[in-house]
């Protein structure tokens, strides 16, 4: 089994000697989950893809600081390869970033959050399977974007939800997973992330979100989750099977 990771931003300099990369954070997530395939990182920011995604068993796309509506380059070649693999029925998995361009490629409306900034530790309300909430029904995992899902895709399930981002996780069938928060993120970078905005925050809303990191999240359970979707058998034909896709489109 492989998997490719679209990596979708260039971490910060002076977060590269404890963090490496994205692809890197989410290879350990799922390692740590059990996975013991191949992982092949590509950035996509960067324009680097694979001459083929025809032999991985899934691709993630990470979060990015760009907008997945955005008129740059790299995002429309982007949003035109998720566009082919999804009608090609290749599984896909996206977080932040990954999980605004994928629903915005299936023709949901995607823009600036109209709450403000997702940030710190979230609690969302599980509904979708047993196994990744706890007794409570409930899942917490650190964030930090200002757009939103503000549509449920055609066809998807909603997995997650609160009232600062109601389509926090989706779902398509066996070929689709998409999450806003960020699962493999730990403590101390979220920390980093909230301090570089600091100014943009304010000081009352700073202090309040990083105090909130003291609490834990489940961002393992919900890697174990990603890597279980990961295995599972893929449905033939698959569920976007005569989906009418969105052509190109910039803004929100």
């Amino acid at each position: 089994m492989s998997i490719c990771i679209l990596d979708n931003d260039l971490i910060d300099a002076d977060a590269a000697p404890v963090w490496g990369s994205y692809s890197t954070m989410f290879e350990l997530l799922l390692r740590g989950a059990g996975y013991q395939g191949a992982v092949h990182s590509c950035s996509a920011r960067l324009g680097q893809y694979p001459s083929s995604f025809a032999h991985y068993q899934a691709v993630l796309l990470t979060g990015s600081r760009a907008d997945s509506f955005s008129d740059e380059p790299w995002v429309i070649e982007l949003r035109g390869r998720v566009t082919a693999l999804l009608a090609q029925g290749q599984r896909l998995l996206g977080v932040c970033f990954g999980h605004q361009l994928i629903a915005h490629c299936l023709g949901a409306r995607v823009a600036r959050a109209p709450q403000g900034w997702g940030l710190g530790r979230a609690v969302y309300d599980w509904h979708g399977p047993g196994g990744v909430a706890n007794s409570q029904g409930t899942l917490a995992l650190l964030a930090s974007h200002q757009d939103q899902v503000l549509e449920l895709p055609p066809g998807a399930t909603l997995l997650a939800s609160n009232s600062h981002c109601p389509i926090a996780a989706y779902a398509i069938g066996s070929q689709v997973l998409c999450v806003q928060a960020h699962p493999e993120f730990d403590a101390r970078y979220s920390a980093l992330l909230l301090g570089k905005r600091r100014a943009i925050f304010g000081e009352a809303l700073y202090k309040e979100r990083l105090s909130s990191l003291a609490h834990g999240h489940d961002g393992a359970r919900f890697g174990a989750f990603m890597l279980r979707f990961i295995e599972q058998p893929a449905a033939v034909p698959s569920e976007l099977a005569g989906h009418q896709f969105v052509t190109e489109r910039t803004g929100p």
